[in-house]
């Protein structure tokens, strides 16, 4: 996995409220989406638009950790949402609704054009991509290594529903069904393929902290960096679930140390048992997230 882009919380804000969008980015989320899709109606997106640009243009110190998602190419926004939202440099697009890579090539030919017109560096505007919310996507969610600025992964159970004309995406017991696991499994798969950061889904119940610190922790223990949150509320667990904690540095310390005392071993033991080197690139990987690699 790439180690020049680490995300922990990837927080939405509505681009028609600049009141939302002022939250959002005084808080301590480690990315703010502004959104142009789902929260913006059809017939209001063309007064958005400048809304966001300007918002974006007037706080050029946060540029990093402000950007957009745009509407998807399926639809007759996205090129007017590009245009007026790129000469505010956000640091990043999330692209929303692809059937495959196809889309992300798109989307950087698109990119490249724009950051020529306005004197921004070509290709440093990074791109996350949401590849489970089309049926048809959900086959192409190995495709991306490579991909043009793509520095994540994420997906969304809500619009694969309806592209799958499922009735519900949940089991009796409130927990996904198996075809939405599998958008997840796909996606934290998809990500480790392309060597970037998967995050996980969004949590509804913006109320429910403690199932959203459960959730979190689960899915960082099956590789997921990060996690989207639709409410402010939700920012802080989702840094703390995915921040490794002293214990957990202490150990990975441990093992970086065991293994570089003992060089050429393939096993070794440890704490009465024995740790093989998958043992150990974890435990790297966990000193890289932290810093302290």
């Amino acid at each position: 996995m790439s180690e020049a882009f680490a995300a922990r919380s990837w927080l939405f804000a509505p681009g028609d409220s600049e009141k939302k969008m002022t939250k959002a980015m005084e808080g301590p989320a480690d990315i703010v989406l502004i959104d142009l899709e789902d929260a913006v109606a059809p017939e209001s997106k063309a007064a958005t638009r400048p809304i966001v640009h300007d918002f974006i243009a007037a706080h050029p110190e946060q540029c990093a950790r402000l950007w957009v998602r745009i509407n998807p190419f399926d639809g007759p926004h996205t090129l007017a949402d590009l245009a007026a939202i790129m000469p505010a440099r956000p640091g990043g697009i999330m692209l929303p609704k692809v059937y495959g890579r196809a889309d992300v090539d798109k989307l950087d030919h698109c990119l490249s054009a724009l950051e020529v017109a306005n004197g921004i560096e070509e290709g440093s505007t990074k791109v996350i991509v949401l590849i489970t919310e089309t049926a048809e996507s959900m086959f192409h969610t190995g495709s991306y290594k490579g991909a043009p600025r793509v520095v994540a992964l994420t997906w969304g159970a809500e619009d694969l529903a309806d592209s799958i004309g499922a009735q519900s995406n949940k089991n009796e017991d409130g927990s996904y069904s198996f075809t939405y696991e599998l958008a997840r499994s796909l996606t934290v798969l998809g990500a480790a393929t392309a060597g970037v950061a998967a995050i996980e889904t969004i949590s509804a119940d913006f109320r429910d902290l403690e199932a959203l610190r459960a959730r979190a922790e689960r899915v960082r223990r099956d590789g997921f960096k990060g996690m989207l949150a639709i409410h402010p509320a939700q920012v802080d667990v989702i840094n703390a679930a995915f921040t490794p904690s002293e214990e957990e540095v202490a150990e990975a310390e441990e093992i970086v140390a065991l293994f570089a005392a003992n060089p050429g071993v393939g096993a070794i033991g440890y704490k009465g048992g024995m740790l093989d080197r998958p043992y150990l690139s974890r435990a790297q990987q966990l000193l890289r997230q932290s810093g302290r690699a």
